[in-house]
């Protein structure tokens, strides 16, 4: 297996939480496995969340995020690690997106053309997603909607794929020995790049 530059993004603005547990067990694995890799904590970094002129006007970006967007640039695979909050996710990882997905980077618009240019392409991503509600009926009867997002309108928009989806949860009342497996789990993954 050929090593890869990896970006673990834990999106949970928690200092302590399972997805930040999950991030840095699959970042540890996948160093342990000769795969060069970065971790970035959201909740560590310091920009503003909003986009005061929408795209209409360019905003410089904070240090972090300009940080955060040459390590996308290095990076061959991605990992976000987040919770599922109100159906989405939390509005720091929202935030990054906005801030750090932006036209000219992640995306180019061409005159008389409809879809834009994918300028990140060549890179893949595995989405490492905590959630309260059980992931069969977060799936079926809610329709998933953040992987949808995340999958489909984020990250494949931009280039990125395939995008592959690992699902732990419920969190609530979930027990050590189930945390324990889902690090495993998460283990497995990082140490296959996948």
């Amino acid at each position: 297996m050929q090593a890869k530059r990896i970006l673990v993004i834990n999106g949970n603005p928690k200092p302590a939480s399972l997805c930040r547990a999950l991030a840095e067990r699959y970042a540890q694995a996948a160093e342990q496995a000769g795969h060069s890799v970065e971790i970035i904590q959201l909740g560590d970094l310091k920009f503003l969340l909003g986009l005061e002129q929408g795209y209409q006007a360019a905003q410089a970006l904070e240090p972090d995020l300009l940080r955060l967007q040459q390590a996308v640039l290095v990076a061959e695979h991605l990992v976000w690690a987040y919770p599922v909050w109100w159906g989405s996710v939390p509005a720091l990882m929202k935030g990054a997106l906005d801030r750090l997905l932006l036209p000219g980077f992640a995306f180019k618009y061409h005159p008389g053309k409809t879809i834009p240019e994918q300028l990140l392409k060549g890179r893949s991503a595995r989405l490492l997603v905590c959630m309260d509600t059980p992931p069969w009926y977060f799936r079926w009867f809610q329709g998933a909607p953040a992987h949808r997002m995340m999958r489909h309108t984020v990250l494949e928009f931009c280039g990125i794929k395939p995008v592959r989806i690992s699902e732990f949860g419920p969190v609530l009342q979930s027990s050590p020995a189930q945390r324990a497996r889902w690090l495993g789990r998460v283990a497995k993954l990082g140490a296959a790049a996948a």
